[in-house]
């Protein structure tokens, strides 16, 4: 396609010259110009699809960045990043050293705030909006632009709760597709459902009776009728809330069939939208698969097994159990704190409940985790999917604080399997029954095991494993990256003067094992794919100083730093958890 008109915007007061024919002939191009992209590189391609018109319309009536404009989630944030002084460098979009795939207040002025979890941007709004009333500043605007699965969310009904009684310049919109990653669940779904139909009398309109001047819905892809509105509303003060219903993935046909699959569909043909297929064929399985798949083999024989998600059916595998056993599995939308004291409710009862959350995402259920579940020592099972570095998504969702966040709570078990096969047998001895909560880790990606669905076998609680010996160093590690280390043994220059021991559990720590290594080997590497500071090697070192050891301790990790986006090889190299970094410190310790 010609991108000439867009080509000519290099930031939104361009956008705002135009005529009503040019800024539909915009929008037209840049569809057509975020397809193009996301179909060679990947990237969120449906939520930014949905609201081409609605971007378009926001920057064109708003006198952004003066304006401040914030976007939940930052999925659907594509078409404003390319209409804000970044569509030259649209194509390193989620590369190293490239931009964000979310919007990143460091990256460019426009982007009001910095998100990546979700429903954060009525609060955030609603904080910019007081601060513009203290500041007296009563003529500039405060805008989010939040999802249905989003507003879901408790912590935007918090933020609702209390824009209702103020009289901040705020405007919240609501971009209503049915659809967050997964299809959206629950009575909000419903009852904003009854009122795209006409079902709802208005007088049962709950955002008004949160004293919100409510608009709509009306259609979202209505260029012309979007100007209007936002128009109108500019000229309205106090808290306002429009209703604006789109398609997720507009614009190209397979997108709108298929809007799961393509929420981030990698590769695809531009024109048609058909998928580019990989030969998946005699590959190791993903490790999310493993877990869905042995849920469900648990699941068969034990009738107490029950499953949670919070949104993320598809991408934590929990879909396997929800086909399987729909009764047994609940997807509570994007509701951490929900999935967390839900599962210690049926705990209580009982049941014996798997709760699948990433591990960025348990970071928003943290109190849950201490009062709901570990101070009443209730055996909830985590299994904490996108643990260690998740490459892409960047900052916002690695999975690297978890061992330093857990590790400090009494009573929680802390497991991390170093393969397949592992994974499954930790799942399976938690089932049979635990004494306290225990918290699964995992990785994004696949495993590298093909014969990985193995008879189940009970394991040890706290009990490491010595994977080879050595007669001069010894290194420790836990989870996945155990097989890396292995790999760095087998290169250096002397290789059986390196031992290798996997620690599967990093709380309790196999304190009888950690005697014997420390007696035997005077110098020890940790290694592991989360932070330094609080992780699995601060653990070691403190044991060590708890006995007076005086043994070299090395500590690998993730330093004290947000690590940004780009492949997981490239983020572990700037980490120097790459094999080539194991090497020379394996090297340099056996040759002194």
């Amino acid at each position: 396609m010609d991108y000439t008109l867009l080509n000519s915007i290099q930031d939104p007061n361009q956008v705002r010259n135009l005529n009503s024919n040019q800024l539909l002939q915009l929008a037209d191009e840049l569809r057509s110009f975020i397809i193009d992209i996301v179909s060679q590189k990947g990237g969120h391609l449906g939520a930014s699809l949905g609201v081409v018109e609605l971007t378009i319309a926001l920057h064109y009536v708003f006198n952004t960045p003066e304006d401040l404009l914030v976007w939940d989630v930052g999925h659907q944030a594509y078409g404003h990043k390319i209409l804000t002084g970044r569509r030259a460098e649209f194509h390193t979009n989620r590369e190293l050293n490239g931009i964000s795939g979310f919007p990143k207040r460091s990256e460019s002025e426009y982007d009001a705030f910095g998100v990546g979890h979700s429903s954060t941007s009525i609060s955030a709004a609603l904080g910019m909006a007081l601060a513009s009333q203290l500041n007296n500043d009563f003529e500039k605007q405060h805008i989010a632009v939040i999802g249905d699965a989003s507003i879901a969310s408790g912590m935007a009904f918090e933020g609702l709760n209390h824009a209702g009684v103020t009289d901040a310049n705020l405007l919240v919109i609501l971009n209503d597709n049915a659809i967050g990653i997964d299809p959206s669940v629950g009575a909000l779904k419903n009852y904003l459902t009854q009122v795209k139909e006409g079902k709802n009398p208005r007088q049962n309109n709950m955002i008004k009776s949160l004293n919100f001047d409510y608009t709509g819905p009306i259609d979202g892809h209505n260029l012309p009728l979007l100007i209007k509105e936002l128009n109108r509303l500019k000229k309205i003060k106090g808290p306002k809330f429009l209703h604006v219903i789109t398609t997720k993935g507009k614009g190209l046909q397979l997108a709108e069939e298929n809007q799961v699959k393509y929420h981030a569909p990698g590769k695809f043909e531009p024109k048609t939208g058909k998928i580019i297929p990989q030969d998946e064929s005699n590959l190791p399985p993903k490790f999310q698969d493993v877990f869905g798949l042995t849920l469900v083999d648990l699941a068969k024989t034990n009738k107490k097994i029950i499953g949670i998600t919070p949104a993320m059916p598809t991408g934590s595998s929990m879909k396997f159990m929800m086909e399987a056993f729909p009764e047994r599995a609940f997807d509570v939308g994007i509701a951490e704190q929900h999935a967390v004291t839900l599962a210690a409710g049926m705990v209580t009862q009982g049941m014996v409940v798997f709760c699948n959350i990433y591990s960025t995402f348990l970071q928003r259920a943290y109190d849950q985790v201490i009062h709901d579940v570990a101070l009443q020592n209730l055996p909830v099972i985590f299994c904490l999917d996108r643990a260690g570095l998740v490459g892409e998504d960047g900052a916002t969702h690695h999975g690297v604080f978890d061992i330093a966040y857990l590790s400090c709570i009494p009573n929680l078990i802390i497991a991390a399997p170093l393969h397949e096969i592992e994974l499954r047998n930790m799942m399976y001895t938690a089932q049979k029954g635990l004494e306290h909560p225990i918290a699964i880790r995992y990785p994004r990606g696949r495993g590298k095991l093909l014969d990985w669905q193995q008879e189940f076998k009970e394991i040890e609680i706290g009990k490491a494993v010595s994977l080879r010996k050595g007669n001069k160093i010894a290194i420790l590690s836990t989870g996945t990256i155990g097989t890396d280390a292995s790999q760095a043994i087998d290169q250096c220059v002397n290789p059986e003067d390196v031992a290798l021991y996997h620690f599967p559990f990093v709380k309790p720590l196999d304190e009888r094992l950690l005697k014997e290594i420390f007696e035997n080997y005077t110098s020890i590497i940790t290694i592991e794919d989360g932070t330094i500071i609080g992780g699995f090697g601060s653990l070691i070192d403190q044991w060590s100083r708890k006995n007076h050891l005086k043994n070299n301790i090395y500590n690998l990790g993730v330093p004290d730093a947000f690590i940004e986006h780009g492949k997981v090889s490239e983020l572990r190299k700037i980490c120097n958890l790459d094999t080539k970094n194991i090497i020379n410190l394996l090297n340099t310790l056996i040759t002194t």
